[in-house]
């Protein structure tokens, strides 16, 4: 389940990353597009600024008091005309703007085939909203305007001022939708190089993600199989612990019976005292140590060496010892524990024993598991993966604890050490506090 809603997790992290990065190249696509246009549109407006300012004014204002085709017509027609070509705009024109809502051509220079079909004083078709800005003596740039008699096309205006700065008319240019477009496919692929750098990111950002996500899955999964074989083989010993006390229990049963019966009420005394003292023996251990899982643990692995009548002795200190992980601390301990029992079981039942010692100072933890048994002759191989001085049972792996440990230690930056004589050997931990 726990595996199940991180996988999830994961794919909705992805997913988003992905939408998010795409959102971004497309925002930034749709931005370029429209910086395009408002370059576009202030180029034109300086433009129209420049035409507006060289205009004959006077001709002009001749023009208006007669709006008719007369000479004034023809002559401000030919300069704007001129001015068209020179720009590669669609019109360039004079607009009277006598309301808020619509203006009025008045003189437009248009290719020679349209000016036959240009009527003076015709409604133009520059939106309402730049209408209003031009009736207020600003200058305007509409965005693409898509007209169906006109094409598509963008617009600019400036105002005309007489000697005494009287805004007396309006010059608009306009720009074809297609000349903006070549411009915006130039700037794109001029671009491209950015998008496709965007792109590559994008893939090796989304790589990278999947890569750890993958590196991760692994390592929890190396993780919980460590840790599930670690506490399989402690939930094996203490079955096999729980076992042997029912058996034991049995047997101190029938023996009590028997004294019972044969009236030897002293002896079954002492036999219920004996068997008192090794129970508190046993409770005792929970009461000195502080960390709960190591004091499971080594309840676990006492009644695991009163089965093999091994004596087994502790000494740890008043710590929580919470500076290392539980599942570490039990497969470290565990792992040394039970070298050390397989070690101790080959000797005579009155030689078997280890102890236990685990304290905690400023600066490190200290583990030191010493046990009786035969030397180790080859030190330099024990902690290589699959080492093991046993021969392993058909479909068991062994030579897997001293390497497991090894890692850990590393983990923490902490050393084992194992030193065997003829007479015991001592494996040591050190674990640094920082």
């Amino acid at each position: 389940m726990k595996n199940s809603k991180i996988k999830l997790i994961l794919i909705l992290s992805t997913v988003l990353l992905l939408l998010f990065t795409s959102l971004n190249v497309f925002t930034s696509y749709v931005k370029m597009k429209r910086t395009v246009e408002e370059s576009i549109g202030s180029q034109s407006l300086e433009a129209a600024k420049s035409i507006a300012s060289t205009l004959d004014i006077e001709t002009y204002e001749q023009f208006l008091k007669d709006p008719v085709r007369n000479e004034y017509y023809w002559e401000l027609r030919s300069y704007l005309n001129d001015a068209r070509e020179k720009l590669g705009a669609l019109y360039v024109y004079t607009l009277k703007i006598d309301n808020p809502k619509v203006s009025k051509a008045m003189i437009a220079g248009v290719p020679q085939e349209l000016e036959e079909g240009f009527i003076i004083g015709e409604a133009c078709t520059v939106p309402e909203k730049q209408v209003k800005r031009a009736y207020e003596g600003k200058t305007y740039v509409t965005g693409v305007i898509e007209d169906p008699i006109y094409g598509s096309y963008l617009s600019v205006g400036v105002p005309i001022k007489d000697e005494a700065g009287k805004v007396i008319g309006y010059l608009g240019i306009d720009l074809s939708a297609d000349t903006i477009n070549d411009i915006k496919r130039e700037v794109l692929e001029n671009n491209l190089f950015l998008f496709i750098f965007n792109g590559v990111f994008i893939l090796i950002v989304v790589g990278s993600f999947l890569f750890l996500q993958r590196w991760y899955q692994k390592e929890v999964t190396k993780e919980i199989g460590d840790t599930e074989d670690t506490y399989q083989a402690e939930i094996k010993t203490l079955i096999t612990s729980v076992s042997s006390l029912k058996h034991d229990f049995t047997n101190h049963i029938q023996v009590l019976h028997g004294l019972l019966q044969l009236g030897q009420y002293g002896q079954a005394q002492q036999y219920l005292l004996s068997l008192s003292k090794e129970v508190q023996a046993i409770e005792s251990l929970k009461y000195n140590i502080d960390h709960p899982g190591l004091s499971i643990l080594l309840q676990t692995k006492k009644l695991a060496a009163q089965n093999y009548n091994i004596d087994m002795d502790f000494t740890i200190s008043d710590d929580a010892f919470n500076k290392i992980k539980t599942t570490d601390l039990i497969k470290i301990l565990s792992n040394l524990i039970d070298n050390a029992m397989e070690a101790t079981i080959e000797l005579p039942e009155s030689e078997r024993k280890i102890t236990i010692f685990g304290e905690a100072d400023e600066t490190h933890y200290v583990f030191m598991i010493t046990n009786t048994g035969t030397k180790i002759t080859e030190n330099e191989h024990i902690f290589k993966r699959g080492y093991s001085t046993k021969k392993g049972e058909k479909g068991k792996v062994r030579g897997q604890g001293l390497f497991i440990v090894k890692e850990i230690v590393k983990k923490y930056n902490g050393k084992i050490s194992i030193d065997s004589n003829d007479l015991e050997t001592i494996a040591i931990v050190k674990i640094p506090l920082r």
